[in-house]
């Protein structure tokens, strides 16, 4: 079944792409950057990741941008991003970073909405080649507890999903072939979510206290996060900075810093934050829409 990938990414805003002055002109030595699309998308839209692309190349002369594509099509990719194990696709992309020589020595991350939670998968699970930066743009760290608008073309494919999370996404057949009931969290069946849930639980210490994703977390030299001030795709907005609903209802919310996983510091974040390794940065705008003035100002910085 073919879906299809959405422009939204930046919507009007991305296609602002004029040419501008490189930061890194003087420079030799830079560090490749690995970019995750959102849902919806693909590696190589020519309106979302394939523009991010060529403005990262343009802005840093030499760099090289590996833009993941999940599955050996553009179709392929598209469509793991809504049914392909998260799991899975972890694997996939650590074993294809692996062997990336161009990649050996370390590597930024920049994940753009689900692929921010994703790379952030990869910075735990797999820590060779190391990542060096990781950027989750509008990514769902804490997971999401809605589907309020779907991006783009796919808003009949999003009110099945919808529908699907709503009536069982705690079952098996519905988190094994779901993406977004991998990192649906529902704060209401706390106890069915850290059970049944097979990404976001597991990669959040929900469960049990991994040590090694823990270290390999911390190894990161900065985590920026980017929370959109006017998002009407992602359900709580907190949970792009880390954030979420407290536990019981759903309503209130809480900060990173109030949540029991900052306060056990069961993923480092409390270590992170106090050695100034966490970065929060937000826009003035709806999901992934961003000027290239605002992308060079905040975000380039940590790709040099």
């Amino acid at each position: 079944m073919a879906i299809s990938a959405f422009p939204m990414l930046v919507g009007t805003s991305l296609l602002m792409l004029l040419p501008s002055s490189s930061l890194a002109k003087d420079s030799n030595v830079t560090v490749p950057l690995v970019i995750w699309h959102g849902m919806g998308d693909s590696c190589c839209n020519p309106l979302s990741m394939g523009s991010i692309k060529k403005m990262v190349e343009q802005e840093v002369p030499g760099i090289y941008v590996l833009s993941l594509m999940i599955g050996k099509s553009i179709i392929q990719d598209t469509e793991n991003g809504f049914f392909m194990d998260v799991n899975e696709q972890v694997e996939f992309v650590c074993n294809q970073l692996a062997q990336d020589p161009k990649l050996k020595d370390g590597y930024n991350a920049m994940g753009f909405s689900q692929g921010g939670q994703f790379l952030r998968a990869i910075a735990q699970r797999c820590p060779s080649p190391p990542m060096k930066n990781l950027i989750s743009v509008g990514g769902q760290q804490q997971g999401v507890y809605g589907l309020p608008r779907c991006p783009g073309e796919t808003s009949h494919l999003c009110d099945w999903i919808r529908k699907k999370l709503n009536s069982g996404a705690y079952t098996d057949l519905v988190q094994k072939h779901l993406v977004q009931a991998q990192y649906w969290h529902d704060p209401l069946s706390d106890d069915l979510y850290k059970k049944h849930s097979l990404f976001l639980a597991d990669i959040n210490q929900e469960r049990v206290l991994n040590e090694t994703y823990k270290k390999n977390l911390m190894a990161l030299e900065k985590f920026v996060m980017v929370k959109f001030l006017k998002d009407t795709v992602v359900d709580p907005v907190v949970t792009e900075w880390f954030g979420f609903l407290k536990t019981g209802q759903a309503v209130e919310t809480e900060t990173l810093q109030e949540s029991v996983l900052y306060k056990e510091d069961r993923l480092g974040l409390a270590q992170m934050d106090k050695a100034g390794k966490l970065v929060f940065l937000e826009s003035d705008g709806d999901h992934l829409q961003f000027t290239r003035e605002w992308f060079t100002a905040k975000l380039l910085p940590y790709l040099l």
